[in-house]
C-alpha cells in the first residue's frame, strides 16, 4: 500500500519549518473539498506519521494547505499587511495506490516551490 508524506523547509533560514499547521483535503467527484487530516510539522519540518496510508490511500484529487503566514509570524519575521503568502495550497493527484507520494515545500515569505519527491 502507498502513503503520503511532506517536508517543509524555510529557505530564508535554511532550516526545517517546525510548527506549520497542515490540512489535507480530498476532492470528491463534484469538486467539493473534504478535510481528512490535520496536523502540525515537527522539529524536522515533517509529520510524525504519514498524512495518508493503508486503507485511506486511494487514487483521487487532494489538496494540502500550509499555514505559512502564521509560521513566519511565529518566527518573528516582519510581514506586510496583508502578507504576500498566507496559505500555500498544493492540489495534486494520486494515481498509483501502491506508491509513496512525497510533497516537499520550500518556502519563504515571498515564494515557494514544490515537486514530487521520493
Amino acid at each position: 500500500m502507498g502513503y503520503l508524506t511532506t517536508h517543509i523547509l524555510d529557505t530564508t533560514k535554511g532550516i526545517a519549518a517546525a510548527g506549520v499547521k497542515i490540512q489535507l483535503f480530498r476532492h470528491d467527484s463534484s469538486g467539493q473539498k473534504n478535510l481528512i487530516h490535520s496536523t502540525t510539522s515537527n522539529d524536522d519540518g515533517r509529520c510524525d506519521t504519514p498524512l495518508l496510508d493503508k486503507q485511506d490511500f486511494v487514487s483521487g484529487v487532494y489538496e494540502l494547505e500550509f499555514a505559512i503566514e502564521e509560521y513566519f509570524l511565529q518566527q518573528g519575521v516582519p510581514l506586510p499587511s496583508p502578507s504576500f503568502l498566507n496559505v500555500v495550497n498544493i492540489r495534486f493527484g494520486i494515481s498509483d495506490e501502491s506508491s509513496h507520494y512525497h510533497i516537499p515545500l520550500l518556502v519563504s515569505p515571498y515564494s515557494y516551490s514544490t515537486y514530487r519527491g521520493s
